[in-house]
Order: C-alpha cells, then sequence, then structure tokens
C-alpha cells in the first residue's frame, strides 16, 4: 500500500470513527457542544457554549472561527480567527490541500511538537529518534516551512510562527480522539 493509500486508508477510519460516535450521542445530544463547555472543563449550562454564543452574538448572520490562548515553550501564544462560511464555501480549496498535507506525515507532526516543547535547533532534532536521516530531516523541514507551519528562526534554529501555534493545535483538537 502506498503512503497515500494508507493516509486516505487512516483519515477514512478517522470519519468513520466520529461518525460513530455521532450516532452513538443520538439526537439528544447537539453536535455544537463537543469538547470542552468551559475554560476549566466544568459543565455548567450557562458556559456550554460560550464562545459560540459569543460568535452568534457578534455574527447573527453565521461565522465560523476559533480561539486560543496557549503556553509553549516558546512563550504564550493568542489568537482568534473567523471567516463568513459563504465565503469559505465559495473559495477554491486547492491551496489548503498543500497546508494540510504538510500536517500528513507523521516525522513531521514530531517535529512539530518537538518545537513547540522547546526542541527548536537542527543538532538537537536529528538525535530525536524516529525523525529518519539527516537528509530526510532536512527534506521534512523544508515542506513545513513551505507550508507555513515552520520558520527558520535563525542559523539551525526553527520556530511555529506565533500565528501558527493556535490553528495548528485546532487542527489536532478536530482530528485526535476526545
Amino acid at each position: 500500500m502506498s503512503d497515500v493509500e494508507s493516509r486516505v486508508a487512516a483519515l477514512e477510519r478517522a470519519v468513520a470513527a466520529l461518525q460513530q460516535d455521532q450516532a452513538r450521542a443520538g439526537p439528544s445530544e447537539s453536535t455544537e457542544g463537543h469538547g470542552p463547555s468551559s475554560g476549566d472543563g466544568g459543565t455548567d449550562a450557562g458556559d456550554r457554549f460560550w464562545m459560540l454564543e459569543g460568535l452568534r452574538a457578534r455574527h447573527p448572520a453565521g461565522a465560523v472561527g476559533f480561539a486560543g490562548h496557549v503556553r509553549v515553550a516558546a512563550g504564550e501564544a493568542h489568537w482568534q480567527w473567523g471567516r463568513d462560511p459563504q465565503d469559505l464555501l465559495s473559495q477554491d480549496w486547492d491551496d489548503a490541500a498543500t497546508v494540510l498535507a504538510a500536517l500528513g506525515h507523521p516525522v513531521r507532526l514530531q517535529l512539530l511538537r518537538l518545537v513547540l516543547t522547546g526542541t527548536s535547533t537542527t543538532s538537537a532534532l536529528t538525535e530525536a529518534e524516529g525523525l529518519g536521516t539527516t537528509g530526510q530531516l532536512h527534506h521534512h523541514l523544508r515542506a513545513l516551512v513551505a507550508a507555513g507551519w515552520l520558520a527558520s528562526a535563525g542559523r539551525g534554529r526553527y520556530e511555529v510562527p506565533a500565528q501558527r501555534i493556535v490553528p495548528l493545535l485546532v487542527v489536532l483538537t478536530a482530528t485526535l480522539p476526545a
């Protein structure tokens, strides 16, 4: 099985698992409520859709958005973003394929996690297990830089750009099991 075929199969399994989870939830549970219901993980009914209600109040016609406040090795990242869903649906999504494809390799995801947790130099990354040869490592680093998930921070150092930290974690949140 080729690499592309195995990735497609993994995506199909993930979608099937999500569909099973949704079917098990039954019609009484809204899919809007998946994930933490409040900043502290509480379940107070008033806090259940705090982010969603803020989005609805600000954009009554509809919007898609995400926000985050996280601490990583490089410091804190704060980010929020939103788009009109009709605008998103009317755009060509071809450019998104390259950016998403850069995340479609386990070594690249491991590299991003290592950089976010403080391993930022090429020499330290070459010492990490499972990343392959130096040539393979540089191949993956180039792909992540080209897609905007990593940036050179000078002389063999890499960082996840501040504006990409929360979006990266949102993508992972959407794909990893709860």
